[in-house]
């Protein structure tokens, strides 16, 4: 069963490093699929249930940029 996780990822700028997040968390076991959306600084991750979310956010902020599970209700 797979799950979905977004994540707001601070400190993109540009399409180079949007494909740097996407590389980074396809890296990590258990994610099947990632988009990441450079307007919203945001990156929508599927993934096993099992996953690792710790391992997610280290992917995001090892590529150079900040990553937060992202809370809709924040702004």
């Amino acid at each position: 069963m797979s799950e979905t996780t977004t994540f707001a990822v601070r400190g993109m700028s540009c399409a180079n490093c949007v494909r740097h997040v996407e590389h980074a968390l396809r890296a990590v076991p258990g994610v099947a699929a990632v988009a990441v959306d450079l307007p919203a600084g945001t990156a929508r991750v599927t993934h096993a249930a099992d996953a690792n979310i710790a391992a997610m956010l280290a992917a995001i902020d090892d590529a150079g940029y900040e990553g937060v599970v992202h809370d809709p209700a924040v702004r």
